[in-house]
């Protein structure tokens, strides 16, 4: 499998990926950002077909689109009143905004089929190179503030008695989710880059104890994933997305009923 090209690439640019999303998906279920998450991967639809629109590669216009609607989106989120309905409201109108660029652009449906569902086979050279700058740089933003991170993450009334400054932590984190659904809609879509965001992250919550052993599990658990998904793409010639969904279902509901099973017993 290793001699094509193609896959040294795709094994290379989806383990930084998985490494990063394991990561932010920590604070993304601590800080109850999962829909928060999925609306930012229909904004990165609509940067996308924006891009293909302009001529560009889909990954800045995914860049663009969520850096701008992560920030936007967080502020609107935490002054509104009907929070999930202004989510709902903004990933309609990006929903249409990416079906409106991609058919106003003429492309074919293999674009829209790439951008949704992800085509990390098809990474090239330059590709891999720039997943791999963007996986470091979401890596550094979090680490930079990690300490007030993991205050204002698990316990935000303590961080504000504390005096942490929780508006700039909240927004470097905004920029850091942003980059990080657009890096990961490269395997999975922007469709399903939550599943990346959320489910490895989830289920590291019933394994660790501490935040660290649950970044820890959560980076295992989104690297069997992504390597088992395309391991098993390669071989079958089904698409990875498909099998990297079903084994962090899988992963997600065997250890939430090992936990269930276990507790009853206590």
């Amino acid at each position: 499998m290793f001699q094509f090209e193609f896959m040294r690439y795709a094994f290379l640019a989806s383990t930084f990926i998985a490494i990063t999303c394991g990561v932010v998906g920590i604070y993304v279920v601590s800080r109850n950002f999962s829909f928060l998450a999925h609306t930012l991967s229909e904004i990165g639809f609509a940067g996308a077909a924006f891009a293909v629109f302009m001529g560009i590669a889909p990954l800045w216009g995914m860049l663009l689109f969520t850096l701008l609607g992560s920030v936007s989106v967080g502020e609107l989120t935490t002054r509104s009143d009907q929070k999930e309905s202004s989510i709902s409201a903004i990933s309609a109108l990006f929903i249409g905004l990416g079906v409106l660029f991609l058919a106003i652009s003429g492309s074919n449906s293999r674009y829209a089929t790439n951008i949704l569902f992800g085509s990390i086979i098809g990474v090239d050279h330059t590709g891999v190179v720039q997943l791999v700058a963007l996986s470091i740089i979401v890596l550094l933003l979090i680490f930079l503030v990690q300490r007030p991170l993991n205050f204002d993450s698990f316990d935000h009334i303590g961080a504000q008695a504390h005096g942490v400054k929780s508006g700039v932590v909240g927004v470097i984190f905004l920029v850091a989710l942003a980059m990080s659904v657009s890096i990961g809609s490269q395997i999975v879509g922007s469709l399903l880059v939550f599943i990346l965001l959320t489910l490895p992250a989830s289920t590291a919550k019933y394994l660790g104890r501490t935040i660290g052993s649950m970044m820890i599990w959560s980076i295992v658990i989104a690297l069997i994933g992504v390597w088992a998904g395309l391991y098993l793409g390669f071989l079958t010639n089904w698409p990875v997305t498909f099998f990297i969904a079903i084994i962090e279902v899988a992963i997600y509901l065997g250890t939430y009923f090992f936990n269930l099973f276990r507790n009853s017993f206590n």
